[in-house]
């Protein structure tokens, strides 16, 4: 049986529920009917313009309902989405739509004067689709778009192989667009048993799945607390809507945990997707500064993918919500299923332990498989349904997706500890890797170790140039309201959990943490910061 997302929306469409609510936004929402026919209008459009299957579409907008239509839209017309980080500045957003191919490029009106300034530079976008505002003299309305023709489904026919692209940033170097097949991203999400109305089964058919969606009925809604253009909240948006839930966006700039339980409350919500600490801990504080406001009982699971989500943190949200199920898993843009760490009122599991994902393996740099317990760290890998590799990066793509033993795997570049008991714990993404004085160590886990302390709301850790180290291992924390640096308490903290050499050398204060919008460290931009802060 072949898979393909324009295909199951497709059926999914006949039979659902027309006034069961697809996208909810503010006090906008948009039922299934007009979210079938907005989507199958704006695949006909762009059709019609010539855009061709295997075109790139690339998305450059905030969290909105028009981001799940065009995507949408994207599947039925075998279109393939480009995600874009609209925090990017003219170099970056140029390259990324140079490097993807783009030809359409689907914008919200605040981005328009930017856009303007490099349209001179990107010869190969042919339509600028702007969503919302008066269109800039050189693009198309968005909103005339959607009401083109009749909103009937495209008669074509869709492979498995139609792609999705998830442009990740990463930790060095320039972006890289990871291929998903529509098969593999569909196996890679579960193959449809984490959808309620499969009862954790496999359906065999697309017609089952649907079927099974349609009896169970518009029961799920979920907000993506973080953006939808990191995977984390693109793929879970992807599996909600698939399977029949609501996807629930807010309309900040920046995100407010007020806002999102407001809106928990508001459209009882059943789930929230965040990206660790970075939202977690603002959750926290909200709720520890209102305790009682909200009424979410409508609340059942937290999902977080990305970074580390923190002990401490997980058990204060449980204390105000002690039905709440939290779920940390392990995965990336080049794969998904690495592991997944479940925390509850009545049990734990600790912060970086994860429980390993099916068809998982841990491998040395020289792809030896670690055994369990042995003490060796490695590289978390992964089979099965995982990308066919970089766009444009035939290099980059045989070393993150080597075949060992005859079998292709994922290997992004997360390091493992494998314990007795077969479970992981992470140590980091190898890339930023600290080497001090012959001694490897993890970013993560120091970060992790200062964010225990009662004065730091946020920490990250990376490696400075030192002539007798090689490199110093160097805290940058944001302190917690009313706090002062106490350097030397801060590093005692650290020795009381971690061995003595993964003590930072040197702690230095930061106004904001240097975070992208989806909650992933900065690590260049942070190294600069202490350098200057130091001197060095």
């Amino acid at each position: 049986m072949s898979w393909n997302y324009g295909d199951l929306f497709d059926q999914l469409d006949a039979a659902y529920p027309g006034d069961a609510p697809a996208l909810i936004h503010g006090d906008r929402i948009v039922p299934w009917r007009d979210f079938a026919r907005r989507s199958n209008a704006l695949a006909a459009a762009l059709c019609a313009r010539g855009v061709a299957p295997g075109d790139k579409v690339a998305f450059y907008t905030r969290n909105c309902p028009e981001y799940m239509e065009t995507l949408v839209a994207c599947f039925k017309a075998r279109l393939v989405h480009v995600n874009v980080n609209f925090r990017y500045l003219d170099d970056e957003l140029a390259y990324i739509f140079d490097n993807s191919d783009a030809v359409a490029v689907v914008l919200a009106g605040e981005f328009a004067d930017r856009v303007d300034a490099l349209r001179g530079r990107l010869p190969g976008v042919r339509h600028w689709i702007q969503i919302d505002g008066e269109p800039a003299e050189w693009a198309e309305s968005y909103t005339a778009m959607v009401e083109e023709g009749d909103g009937a489904p495209l008669d074509l026919e869709r492979s498995p192989h139609d792609l999705l692209f998830v442009y990740t940033g990463g930790t060095t170097g320039k972006p890289k667009g990871v291929m998903w097949r529509a098969e593999d991203l569909w196996g890679a999400l579960g193959y449809g048993a984490n959808a309620p109305a499969n009862r954790r089964r496999r359906p065999a058919s697309v017609e089952e799945h649907v079927a099974n969606v349609v009896a169970w009925g518009p029961r799920s809604r979920q907000i993506p607390a973080c953006p939808l253009m990191h995977g984390t909240g693109m793929l879970s948006a992807i599996g909600t809507l698939s399977a029949g839930g609501a996807v629930v966006t807010m309309g900040g700039e920046k995100f407010d945990p007020v806002e999102l339980f407001d809106t928990v409350e508001r459209h009882r919500a059943d789930s929230v997707v965040i990206v660790g600490d970075a939202f977690a801990k603002p959750m926290l504080n909200a709720l520890d500064a209102e305790p009682g406001r909200w009424e979410l009982s409508s609340l059942k699971l937290i999902l977080s993918s990305g970074v580390i989500w923190s002990r401490e943190v997980k058990r204060g949200l449980l204390e105000h919500h002690p039905g709440l199920l939290l779920v940390d898993a392990f995965g990336s843009s080049e794969a998904v299923g690495f592991g997944t760490s479940v925390t509850t009122a009545s049990g734990e599991t600790r912060t970086a332990r994860f429980q390993i994902g099916e068809r998982c393996k841990v491998f040395t740099e020289d792809h030896r498989e670690v055994e369990p317990g042995s003490g060796e760290t490695g590289f978390i890998a992964r089979c099965g349904p995982i990308p066919t590799g970089y766009y444009k990066d035939p290099v980059k793509s045989a070393e993150t997706f080597p075949t060992i033993a005859g079998v292709r795997y994922s290997i992004p570049g997360d390091c493992c500890r494998v314990e007795a008991d077969g479970t992981l714990t992470l140590l980091g993404r190898g890339s930023v890797c600290i080497n001090t004085g012959g001694e490897k160590v993890y970013p993560e886990e120091v970060e992790e170790a200062l964010k225990t302390h009662a004065d730091v709301e946020d920490a990250l850790v990376v490696g400075l140039p030192d002539e007798k180290w090689g490199q110093a291992v160097t805290g940058v924390v944001q302190l917690a309201k009313g706090a002062v640096l106490r350097e030397e308490a801060l590093r005692d903290h650290v020795k009381q959990q971690l061995a003595a050499y993964k003590t930072p050398k040197r702690i230095v204060t930061i106004d904001k943490m240097q975070r992208a919008p989806n909650g992933k460290a900065d690590y260049p931009g942070v190294t600069d910061y202490a350098k200057k802060a130091l001197g060095v």
